[in-house]
Order: C-alpha cells, then sequence, then structure tokens
C-alpha cells in the first residue's frame, strides 16, 4: 500500500488543528505554518489573438513520447518583477530566461534567445498559460519554428510539468522578493541545480541526463 504526500500533510494538520508547531514547520521545504487550500479563480485577462487551444495538441505530446515539447509560465516578485520559466516535457529539463519586464515583447524576446541556444530537433511546442505576456506568440513562432499552445483559462494542471517546477523554485525564488535582481547568469545556475536533482519520475535520473540523451 502507497499513502500520498497529500494524505500525510492532511494528517499532520489535522492533528495540529490546521497549524504547524514550530518544531514540525522547519523540516517543511515551504516553511508555511498553514495548509492553504487552492482557489480557482476566473481570469480577467484579456483574449489572445489567433491563440491555438490545448485541446489541438496532438497526441504525442499529451503522452511525452517526442522530446522537444515545453510548457512555460511566468514566476512574479516584487515591483511587478518576473522571470519566464521553460521546461521539457520529456526530460523536465528547466530553462530560466531573466526579462526586463512582463510586456510581450520583453518576454517572447527573451523567450526566443534562450530557446535558440537549442537544436533545432528540439524546439517542437510551447504550451503557455493565457497571459498577456505571450501575445505575441506568432513572433515566436516565427523566430523559432515553435508552436504555441494556449491552456484553458485557470487550469494549471494542463501545464503540470512547468506548474510544479515553479513550486521547487519558490525554494530560490521565495514570494515577495524581486526577480529583478538575479542576472542570466545567476538564473542559469539556479536552472542547473535542479536539473542535477534526481527525480523519481525519471526513475532517479536527473532531468539533466534524460535531456542529454536526446540532445544530439
Amino acid at each position: 500500500m502507497y499513502v500520498s504526500h497529500e494524505t500525510i500533510y492532511k494528517s499532520l494538520f489535522i492533528q495540529a488543528k490546521g497549524v504547524f508547531r514550530e518544531d514540525l514547520k522547519k523540516h517543511l521545504r515551504t516553511k508555511r505554518m498553514f495548509r492553504h487550500a487552492r482557489v480557482h479563480r476566473v481570469s480577467s485577462r484579456g483574449q489572445i489573438a489567433d491563440a491555438i487551444s490545448i485541446r489541438e495538441r496532438p497526441a504525442e505530446i499529451e503522452d511525452r513520447a517526442v522530446p522537444g515539447h515545453w510548457e512555460g509560465d511566468l514566476i512574479i516578485g516584487a515591483n511587478n518583477s518576473a522571470i519566464a520559466t521553460v521546461v521539457e516535457r520529456q526530460s523536465r529539463f528547466t530553462v530560466l530566461c531573466k526579462v526586463k519586464n512582463r510586456k510581450a515583447s520583453s518576454v517572447v524576446g527573451a523567450l526566443t534567445d534562450q530557446m535558440l541556444r537549442l537544436p533545432q530537433h528540439l524546439l517542437e511546442s510551447l504550451t503557455w498559460d493565457r497571459g498577456q505576456e505571450m501575445s505575441a506568440h506568432k513572433a515566436f513562432t516565427i523566430d523559432t519554428d515553435m508552436t504555441v499552445y494556449f491552456c484553458d483559462p485557470s487550469s494549471p494542471w494542463q501545464r503540470g510539468a512547468n506548474e510544479n517546477t515553479n513550486g521547487l523554485l519558490r525554494q530560490y525564488f521565495p514570494k515577495g522578493k524581486s526577480m529583478g535582481m538575479y542576472n542570466q547568469l545567476e538564473l542559469d545556475e539556479i536552472a542547473n541545480k535542479l536539473n542535477t536533482r534526481p527525480r523519481k519520475t525519471l526513475g532517479f535520473k536527473t532531468p539533466a541526463e534524460v535531456f542529454n540523451e536526446v540532445l544530439h
């Protein structure tokens, strides 16, 4: 029999009447004292012209059978700062991109620069949230030859690899901290820490090991 991490968390929080004791808190990666339920809000962001729905994504992307398909989003920091995070679906390999601001021209430009450092056969598609920072997706596709698919509104689980990775990255980018303080070299170093961490879902290989197998 197996017990999921969620069951363990719920058991501990019930025993503690919803609040972790200080001696238990220090063992948590997130250091949170409270267990917050996830709230799904209806997005108020505008429509993206000519967006291709995730529902049109081929089956080969869904089952992670083919490398080169990516998921991405922004991690938001203080003062409206952000970094772009991109995760390859098959290997969970992570690329971090420094962006000047959250405008589409800045985000798409930074993403394009980083993705073009990779071999063309690993630039198949990108799945993104509904954020307006990707409203210039046509320019991104022209420059990289990557099709951009957009998730349904308020559906972060549709890019689960990226969502889970962003949760891990909060170790390095805590909420309330400005993302503008990091340069690209520092972001590359943080991505490397994540990419060299063994993952159970990869048979305890690292994302870098799996990614390197299809790199050439």
